[in-house]
């Protein structure tokens, strides 16, 4: 077997928006030869105990981390965070003051929904989750979606996103947030480093460059939505901003046949990223 020297720094389960349990993920990791996988849920570390003890079984190193949702430039923003203490209360406080965001937000969806015709209540939505959530994750609008799809109003998860909630689509919502910077800095309070996630996707590097000013540790440079003109652009940009440079499948599940964003392992990076993302005095030599 070849040595296990890649890991996909982008993963998400069933404390946020995937649809597999983190233990899942990690045999997956396992599977596809990785040496080491990240659990980067949306703005919740509640999954990452169970793929911790997942990855001693296995052997492989599990990475937690966190995704954050911000606002910038009238859009979202995503900052990844590695290597956070998950049991800072401070840091636990304010990943649960973005959830009740969250949950506002999802809220503003389903007036929407229902002020365009569509009979969706916000209990379905939590009725279809009611068997894979604990306390501490989220529910987001891939759970909305999937209720859409479930009464016909969609032919598929795409479908929902493209129609009604994705961004600038028929119901999008989206409520006051942090800005970048404020997540930067409470990955930094937790003792981790903060990477800018999937830039490509904001389609705007004035905006992308203005956030690598402001403490960022690191860019995603090959994610599963960039092409290779988009990691071209942010391998220069992390190379001229001193970054460190990342990469991640992004990977949420299966949903109707259909591997949002792509499967694990199908963006990988040299396991050595690792010794820089940690926190100084747990380096390895």
């Amino acid at each position: 077997m070849s040595a296990r020297i890649e890991a996909d720094l982008h993963t998400h389960t069933t404390a946020s928006d995937g649809t597999q349990r983190p233990a899942a993920n990690v045999q997956m990791a396992f599977d596809a030869g990785l040496g080491a996988i990240a659990i980067t849920d949306h703005d919740t570390v509640s999954g990452v105990a169970e793929a911790l003890a997942e990855g001693l079984k296995l052997g492989i190193e599990v990475v937690p981390g966190v995704e954050i949702s911000t606002v910038a430039g009238g859009q979202d923003i995503h900052v990844l965070g590695y290597y956070i203490q998950t049991e800072d209360p401070q840091f636990l406080e304010r990943l649960s003051s973005l959830r009740d965001t969250r949950d506002t937000r999802n809220q503003m969806i389903i007036d929407r929904l229902q002020q365009l015709g569509l009979d969706i209540t916000m209990a379905e939505v939590l009725k279809e989750v009611e068997n894979i959530k604990r306390q501490g994750d989220t529910v987001g609008r891939p759970h909305i979606a999937a209720v859409l799809l479930g009464k016909g109003y969609v032919a598929s998860i795409s479908e929902a996103f493209e129609k009604y909630l994705g961004t600038g689509a028929a119901a999008y919502a989206n409520p006051p947030r942090i800005e970048p910077a404020t997540a930067i800095a409470w990955i930094h309070d937790a003792g981790g480093k903060a990477v800018l996630a999937h830039p490509g996707i904001y389609h705007n590097d004035a905006l992308v460059e203005a956030i690598a000013q402001q403490g960022l540790d690191g860019i995603e440079v090959y994610h599963s939505d960039h092409t290779p003109e988009d990691e071209a652009k942010y391998l220069l940009l992390a190379q001229r901003s001193g970054l460190l440079i990342t990469a991640g499948s992004d990977f949420h599940g299966e949903r109707g046949g259909v591997v949002f964003h792509a499967p694990i392992g199908s963006k990988r990076i040299g396991i050595d990223i690792l010794q820089h993302l940690q926190p100084e005095k747990e380096q390895r030599p």
